[in-house]
């Protein structure tokens, strides 16, 4: 696997990130979704990417739980936030409180 510094924050991640869209939550059962990131671990990808709304966020829960894993400075998490997650004024967007 390669992997690349980003920028001077001292991280580096592999040049393939394994992303969790429409996948970790429900699509796909939690299982297999561990052992996909299992997986992906072992082949040297330490970069994962989520975002809260994936699956209202058993995405993020999916993920977490099977990265346990690993120690926790050996991957990266990337994240999004902004989408709705609720009905709530600070459900969405890029307020302190919804972040």
């Amino acid at each position: 696997m390669k992997y690349r510094r980003l920028g001077r924050s001292g991280l580096k991640v592999s040049e393939i990130s394994l992303g969790s869209w429409l996948t970790y939550g429900k699509s796909v059962e939690d299982d297999l979704a561990t052992k996909t990131i299992h997986r992906a671990y072992e082949l040297g990808i330490n970069s994962f990417d989520s975002a809260n709304v994936y699956e209202r966020g058993q995405g993020e829960i999916v993920m977490a739980k099977a990265l346990r894993a690993f120690p926790r400075e050996s991957y990266v998490i990337t994240t999004k936030a902004f989408w709705p997650m609720g009905d709530g004024a600070n459900d969405r967007g890029l307020s302190r409180k919804h972040i």
